[in-house]
């Protein structure tokens, strides 16, 4: 029997395999969580110091940098390593999941206390993982969506932590989304594009309208791209659902967090991870969820 045939007739292998890949997806997603936001940084500090470089004829030469700044850093090079000794982290100790379990959350080295972030990560991937394949069965629609739910929660912690959304996700997922669309997978080629510039458009438009009234800037042009993305995958038919969820629970949360006084109101709140939310929740469910959204307003 082929592994095709298995996943087949056998749920309970297809899922477990599928909540394994989950596991390991979720270790490399904390790699990418983790450097790529660093890399950015990196990238535009470069940027800025090629800049004032060709413009002050004053600025220190490339040999005055650290050492450090000039060695190459990427998802791949330097290897993982202990935050506190720095030791590098060997292959037995970076398994998913069990090698925190193993190391009962400490560095096997020094003994500092790893971040329970990583592992809680991983499970999550893994869960979400499995509802997608539950979902959707063993398709290339299950492929393309566990794609996208792996970008979304990158995305969704990358923005808690650092009020960013990398282009580097969410516009080459945007094209992913097209590519996809283009057989039909989970909309019209035709839809797909009409959701990239309604989704980007719609809280471009938003900002706009915000930042005339307040002087303030509400959201980042991010957030633009992130719904343009979700438009790309799910059609302009999910946007309204999209930003309907996403607002709703983005209201009930800073609320609370500020009834909390966890957060004040002059910090801003990331509103990625709530589209990203949203986004989720209108793989699965958007049918249904779209059809009760115009129902209410008698559109369909």
């Amino acid at each position: 029997m082929t592994w095709i045939e298995l996943f087949t007739h056998s749920q309970a292998v297809y899922l477990t395999c599928i909540g394994v890949l989950g596991l390991i997806i979720g270790s490399f997603l904390n790699v990418v969580i983790w450097r790529l936001p660093l890399m950015l940084h990196r990238e535009w500090t470069e940027q800025c110091y090629a800049y004032l470089q060709e413009n002050i004829k004053s600025f220190p030469s490339e040999e005055d940098l650290k050492p450090a700044d000039l060695e190459p850093f990427n998802l791949v090079t330097p290897r993982s390593q202990c935050p506190s000794c720095k030791r590098p982290i060997g292959i037995f100790e970076n398994i998913p999941l069990l090698s925190f379990i193993f190391l009962k959350g400490k560095c096997h080295s020094c003994g500092s206390s790893i971040s329970l972030r990583y592992p809680l990560i991983e499970v999550f991937c893994a869960i979400l993982s499995i509802i997608i394949a539950y979902y959707f069965g063993f398709t290339w629609k299950c492929l393309a969506s566990l794609i996208l739910t792996w970008a979304l929660i990158a995305l969704t912690v990358i923005d808690i932590e650092h009020q960013l959304l990398p282009d580097d996700i969410t516009l080459a997922m945007l094209w992913l989304g097209l590519l996809v669309n283009i057989q039909h997978l989970f909309v019209s080629i035709n839809d797909a594009i009409i959701g990239v510039i309604a989704g980007y458009l719609f809280l471009w438009t938003i900002y706009w309208i915000f930042k005339l009234i307040t002087h303030k800037e509400g959201m980042g042009y991010g957030d633009f791209k992130l719904l343009a993305m979700l438009g790309a995958w799910l059609g302009w038919q999910a946007l309204p659902t999209i930003v309907l969820i996403s607002s709703f629970v983005g209201t009930i949360v800073g609320v609370t967090l500020i009834v909390l006084k966890r957060h004040s109101r002059e910090n801003p709140i990331p509103f990625g991870p709530f589209l990203a939310i949203a986004g989720w929740v209108s793989l699965i469910w958007g049918d249904k969820l779209s059809h009760l959204y115009f129902s209410m307003f008698g559109l369909s």
